[in-house]
């Protein structure tokens, strides 16, 4: 019995891990590249595109057209799994912390600088000057 239930949690886990994909089908491409201009959308360039996710895929960002867009190699490899492009300062993403869409714009929520006891960076949201919650 434990080994049916195992294996049935299993195959879940599999079908789950499969459904969400970074593949960008050919059809989404072609309806960002036309919405995009063919350029990038943080410098304007038209050379070495790629298909970047608005919202980052280790986020839970779909591979849908609202969520694709064109950048070029410069940008989207300084972009990382961040919102800014650090070649231009621009924004040009969805802030995986704050979950806000801040494409060419700006927020005035942030992420707190300071750690947590694991030493991992917090999580909460603020809006004054020094960088810090009222936890730090």
């Amino acid at each position: 019995m434990k080994k049916i239930f195992l294996i049935s949690i299993l195959l879940i886990f599999s079908i789950y891990g499969f459904s969400q994909s970074r593949y960008i089908s050919t059809s989404t491409k072609k309806i960002v590249f036309t919405r995009d201009g063919g350029v990038c959308q943080c410098c304007g360039s038209s050379v070495s595109l790629e298909y970047d996710h608005i919202t980052p895929f280790s986020c839970g960002g779909a591979s849908s057209p609202s969520n694709i867009q064109l950048l070029c190699m410069r940008c989207n490899r300084s972009k990382l799994n961040s919102c800014v492009c650090k070649i231009h300062n621009s924004i040009v993403g969805t802030n995986c912390c704050a979950g806000q869409t801040t494409k060419k714009g700006t927020t005035t929520a942030r992420q707190c600088s300071g750690t947590t006891k694991k030493g991992l960076r917090c999580k909460n949201k603020i809006t004054n000057a020094n960088g810090r919650c009222h936890h730090h």
